[in-house]
């Protein structure tokens, strides 16, 4: 399996995820050509596609699904109430309601030879959801745009080879960063987004020995930064109750606006 970001950010987010014979995007928040050009750059055509997978329908998820649809006919997943969203969205075009295929949580499916697992997260949008991927050899999971994270999520996440992570804020920064109190309130609540010490203690919660990459993303652009994320999580695991130190695991953030490197396992 073969898992990379094209762009992981508040401002747009495109994860490719793919086997030898099975390939899948999970969101197309960035422009059609951007998506396309991320896929060259993985030897990848867009007929190739098997699938895009939508977490919700805020606009750094879907973006760029209505031109990116409608040009390559590529079936989109997602639950009725996402789609259902989606539809209302006059700048994205008409998409293609014969390529819709209803995605219901905790309900596995597979897409050739990738069992897709959805399972429901905490935000604000209408029935989002995250996936985890797994194949007879490899699993990864994208989990972002959750407020919190449960038993139930970390359950959805144990034994995996690969996972991107959200680490949106830096809860001090956003606090004393200059957007208005009702969005810090909204972006810390419970159907937020993950602050850099939640996605540490996430992180901590699902390590196991197997355990290869964890690449974190999502990040805030005005609340964040790369090197900030990148040691809280480490220091995060490290002060966990769990058996591990942030240095025994392959850690990486996933830049916003430029492909990942790409990660085998």
């Amino acid at each position: 399996m073969r898992f990379a970001s094209i762009a992981s950010g508040s401002s747009g987010n495109c994860i490719y995820i793919g086997t030898d014979h099975t390939h899948i995007l999970v969101d197309a928040g960035i422009s059609s050509r951007r998506i396309e050009q991320g896929l060259s750059e993985l030897g990848v055509k867009p007929s190739e596609l098997s699938g895009i997978l939508i977490t919700h329908e805020h606009s750094d998820h879907v973006g760029g699904l209505g031109v990116f649809s409608r040009r390559n006919e590529v079936p989109i997943y997602t639950t009725k109430e996402t789609f259902g969203q989606i539809l209302r969205f006059k700048n994205l075009g008409q998409i293609p309601e014969d390529l819709y295929r209803e995605v219901i949580p905790d309900e596995e499916f597979t897409i050739g030879d990738m069992r897709i697992s959805p399972f429901s997260i905490d935000h604000d949008a209408a029935n989002p959801c995250a996936y985890r991927v797994d194949t007879e050899r490899a699993s990864a999971a994208v989990v972002t745009d959750l407020g919190n994270y449960s038993q139930y999520t970390v359950s959805h996440l144990l034994g995996l080879d690969a996972v991107l992570l959200e680490a949106n804020h830096d809860v001090h920064m956003l606090e004393a960063g200059p957007y208005p109190y009702y969005l810090k309130r909204r972006i810390m609540g419970n159907k937020g987004h993950l602050s850099n010490d939640s996605a540490g203690r996430l992180l901590g919660d699902i390590l196991h020995d197997g355990f290869k990459k964890a690449l974190l993303g999502h990040l805030s652009r005005e609340n964040n930064y790369a090197e900030l994320a990148y040691e809280t999580v480490r220091l995060e695991v490290t002060m966990g109750e769990n058996a591990y130190q942030g240095a025994d695991f392959d850690i990486a953030v996933a830049d916003r606006d430029k492909m990942s490197e790409v990660i085998y396992i």
